[in-house]
């Protein structure tokens, strides 16, 4: 068994097709056909059921494909590790995170890492908490930003979790109409009465403020459902409706006003994440002490962040 069995194999998995897969990995489909046969006799079992225009997994390698996929992310870890002993001058770091935070805290990160280290490349996936926790958990990402104790508790590795900082829901409204969250704070019943835009369900921030309008007695007047972070504040600033955000999203945006949520008052923590069974890269470290430092000036700042506890 080998790497280039393996990566074969994982991405006739992903394509479900020997041709595609044999054009992404610039190998001829019968090399790439021989690579797969040899893998199934080592094994001893056959590792996809092949039928005219369907490719799908045999249980066999069901059980092969995540180990397949760790054992890939492994070598290419070595492969950075190796990279990097000349002191950082080159490398690659994974981060993911939310898009509330991908439009807040990261693009600070990301600004003040490439001033320090221009030659390591940073790829960033943008997702979900619990999509970002699944990443981890396969080895695809080497940090991520988490604003969801609930998703990472369900995680299948153990994660290393610390906790960054403390964030406020805030509800935004146009800049334009005053008339609208004129106050120093408005409650949960009167953002009930509003026009509402609504984040998609699979949202941990949508479950959260659904759970809060439950627990109050109140239906919301969702007058939008579904659209990302980036489409719901232009609705916002166009005066279609109101939001609840977390209340760094709504930092530097003139055309939106931030109003504090009085009681119930909702917070969320952010904390950055890593596999407790794998070390960080130096890479990675450096990433690491980067996004707590932006965090800590954040703090520091005071408004609607505070320090995690």
């Amino acid at each position: 068994m080998n790497l280039e069995q393996l990566r074969g194999f994982v991405e006739i998995a992903r394509v479900g097709n020997f041709t595609r897969a044999a054009e992404d990995l610039h190998l001829a489909q019968p090399s790439l056909s021989r690579q797969i046969s040899t893998l199934e006799r080592e094994l001893g079992s056959e590792l996809f059921h092949r039928a005219r225009g369907n490719i799908s997994l045999t249980a066999a390698g069901e059980v092969l494909l995540p180990y397949a996929r760790r054992m890939l992310a492994d070598a290419a870890s070595v492969r950075r590790e190796m990279a990097e002993i000349a002191g950082l001058r080159r490398g690659r770091v994974r981060l993911g995170a939310p898009p509330s935070l991908c439009g807040s805290i990261v693009p600070d990160v990301v600004s003040s890492f490439r001033a320090a280290h221009p030659g390591i490349e940073l790829e960033i996936t943008e997702r979900g908490s619990r999509g970002l926790v699944a990443a981890l958990a396969e080895g695809v990402l080497d940090l991520a930003l988490l604003a969801s104790s609930d998703a990472a508790a369900a995680s299948p590795v153990s994660l290393t979790r610390t906790p960054l900082l403390a964030e406020d829901l805030v509800v935004i409204s146009s800049a334009a109409r005053p008339d609208i969250c004129s106050g120093q704070a408005i409650a949960l019943a009167a953002v009930a009465d509003l026009p509402l835009i609504a984040f998609p369900r699979s949202y941990e921030l949508r479950a959260a403020t659904d759970a809060a309008f439950i627990a109050a007695g109140l239906t919301e007047e969702v007058v939008v459902e579904g659209p990302e972070m980036d489409t719901v504040l232009r609705f916002v600033e166009r005066g279609v409706g109101v939001a609840i955000v977390p209340a760094m999203v709504a930092l530097g945006r003139p055309q939106l006003r931030a109003t504090p949520l009085a009681t119930p008052k909702l917070t969320r923590t952010v904390s950055l994440a890593h596999r407790a069974d794998m070390t960080p890269t130096r890479a990675a470290a450096a990433l690491r002490a980067t996004i707590i430092a932006t965090a800590d000036a954040l703090v520091g700042s005071g408004g609607f962040v505070t320090r995690a506890t």
